[in-house]
């Protein structure tokens, strides 16, 4: 590939959030488990980055797995705890406090944090946590962090942050609205949500 030219544009070095055991480990309430029968059960949130020049981006989303809508989700030029508080402020906004929802995440250090585990705790959500070094327990929004960095992080040659920042959030809400599944019959996820709901 070296010699023709060639370079691969479709995985590169994941952002790691790990730094250690800096707090309380949750237990893995999720197991691998990544079905849901209606929203608000189970969500999953995780940090990626994305480099233009040399500034970095990082999106931390959280993600819904009964449809896979992105319900929330904030943009920083640094993984800091804010970016995830305010994430996590946005989210709770759609939460059903009437339903024993379980938000699942690695082990980065934000989700260890004592500040983060009381936000959770309030709200009356479970935490659960992937076992250590082991991206196939939050592998959900794995899948979605690879789907958005091939259809569109890898597909344009961004030089500056503010560009990017634009196309995330246009590509987000073409994913929510527009953009079908085949295990969702079709359907995009707000359309599969909306007809969950109608049903």
């Amino acid at each position: 590939m070296r010699a023709l030219g060639l370079k691969s544009l479709i995985r590169r070095k994941r952002y790691n959030s790990f730094k250690g055991d800096v707090g309380k480990i949750a237990p893995n309430l999720l197991n691998r488990d990544f079905t849901a029968t209606g929203p608000c059960q189970k969500w999953a949130t995780d940090i990626t980055e994305f480099k233009v020049g040399d500034k970095k981006l990082y999106l931390s989303p959280i993600i819904e797995l009964f449809n896979g809508e992105i319900i929330s989700y904030n943009l920083s030029e640094s993984p800091n705890f804010e970016q995830v508080s305010l994430m996590l402020k946005d989210a709770f906004k759609k939460a059903d406090r009437n339903k024993r929802l379980i938000l699942h995440s690695d082990q980065g250090w934000q989700y260890q944090m004592k500040d983060y585990q009381q936000m959770l705790k309030k709200e009356g959500i479970n935490q659960s946590m992937s076992r250590k070094g082991n991206c196939l327990d939050n592998a959900i929004i794995e899948n979605f962090f690879g789907i958005i960095k091939s259809e569109l992080f890898y597909l344009n040659k961004y030089k500056q942050i503010s560009e990017l920042k634009k196309d995330i959030k246009h590509y987000i809400k073409y994913y929510n609205n527009d953009r079908i599944k085949l295990n969702l019959k079709g359907m995009s996820p707000i359309k599969y949500r909306a007809h969950h709901c109608n049903t």
